[in-house]
């Protein structure tokens, strides 16, 4: 780690890590967020099947999840910037790299990198260092603030993409968006976070923790239950533009839509995407202020339940503008407030020694969850011409996931003695 291991968090919220943190979600979220708008102008290029471009995106999806864990490992090993610049490099280059593919395995495959490129500069590897940055009382909150900065990010990631694709064609976005990443390399001095831990804790092995955790019940269903909020956030990540273009009904001429430019429903469903991210600042910085005052698994478990609601409430009732908006807006709210509560419910339960690791694992079960859904959103548009049934099961996920998070024990596990 980068300090010594006794060193006590500072006590302010707001620190240079939490700031340089948040920075590198933000930029990382951006360009991550607009993935999304390239489905169609790339399928349109070279003819491809709307799977194609589906199964890159759920193969990044899935590198992610597979590379947050050991990023969690290496920053917990090596230290916590050289983790990130690993992901960084990892991340350009793929992106640079995919602007040169032609054919769909060449792109399938450079998402690998992206999504290694992503575990690096992530949820993972970045609330570890906050929340040991965090003093006691203010580490749920900077957990949620750190998580939405990367809201923050999905805020003008998709339409930055939709305007830039306006002048540039997708190859040169991708090459743009690459230097982008590269600049996040100008916060690494700032992060520097105390490693926080018991003296028991710090005389228990990375295998030891992984093994009391991997037996706990609870761990299992924390484990389990973050599969469905990967499996509807990076669907409609994916595919909610493409939806929004080919199902919403017609923008009013004169409308209030038309009246700030938003003329079309390409335009509207990358709009979507920001407004999503909007909201998703005010979920998740709630979530963390909720989260040091209630307990976090209830609190799971309601979001859960309000996004089961609203995913079934919007696909019954007649595609519009408007609904697409307001559906926007409620599930940008419950979108990534998940995220500062399971993570804390880690941290809470297992300490903070390998939060990096055990949160790195339960995210692998987000991307797998993340993966299913854009493969699967791709795979049944081409076969029914739809997205209903892959909606659905969305739908059912999400509450399997608000039931699941119930009896969770949410109390510290203490750890053995050496």
């Amino acid at each position: 780690m980068t300090q010594a291991a006794n060193a006590a968090p500072r006590a302010g919220l707001f620190t240079p890590v939490l700031i340089a943190g948040s920075a590198v979600l933000m930029i990382g979220f951006a360009v991550r967020a607009s993935f999304g708008v390239f489905q169609i102008p790339i399928a349109e290029e070279f003819g491809w099947a709307r799977a194609e471009f589906s199964l890159a995106i759920a193969i990044q999806n899935l590198f992610w999840g597979i590379g947050q864990p050991i990023f969690g490992a290496v920053a917990e090993k090596f230290g916590d910037r050289k983790a990130i610049v690993a992901g960084v490099f990892l991340y350009a280059l793929g992106l640079v790299l995919t602007a040169l593919a032609w054919t769909p395995w060449q792109m399938q495959w450079l998402e690998v990198l992206v999504g290694f490129g992503i575990a690096g500069t992530g949820f993972g590897v970045i609330l570890a260092i906050v929340g040991r940055a965090a003093a006691p009382e203010h580490r749920s909150m900077a957990l949620g603030i750190g998580t939405a900065a990367g809201s923050a990010g999905q805020v003008f990631g998709a339409p930055t993409a939709e305007f830039l694709l306006q002048y540039y064609s997708w190859q040169w976005v991708f090459v743009i968006f690459a230097a982008v990443v590269l600049l996040t390399l100008f916060a690494l001095p700032f992060i520097r976070s105390p490693h926080v831990a018991s003296r028991a804790e710090l005389e228990e092995s990375l295998g030891q923790v992984l093994g009391r955790a991997f037996r706990d019940p609870s761990y299992i269903m924390i484990f389990l239950g973050f599969f469905s909020c990967g499996y509807q956030l990076a669907f409609i990540t994916a595919h909610f533009p493409a939806f929004v273009t080919e199902l919403c009904g017609p923008i009013a001429p004169g409308g209030m839509l038309s009246m700030i430019g938003i003329t079309t429903t390409s335009a509207l469903g990358a709009v979507s995407i920001a407004v999503i991210g909007v909201f998703n600042i005010i979920g998740t910085v709630t979530a963390g202020w909720l989260g040091h005052r209630y307990t976090r698994k209830y609190l799971l478990a309601w979001i859960y339940l309000g996004r089961t609601i609203a995913a079934a409430v919007f696909i019954l009732m007649p595609i519009t503008p408007g609904s697409v908006l307001v559906f926007s807006a409620v599930m940008g709210a419950l979108w990534l407030a998940t995220v500062p509560l399971t993570s804390g419910l880690v941290a809470h339960i297992y300490g903070l020694r390998y939060m990096g690791t055990l949160y790195g694992f339960v995210f692998l079960s987000h991307q797998l969850g993340g993966f299913l859904g854009v493969w699967l959103g791709g795979r049944m548009y081409d076969i029914n011409g739809d997205y209903t049934l892959v909606w659905w099961i969305g739908v059912g996920v999400g509450a399997f996931s608000a039931l699941i998070h119930l009896p969770v024990r949410e109390r510290p596990m203490l750890p053995r003695a050496a």
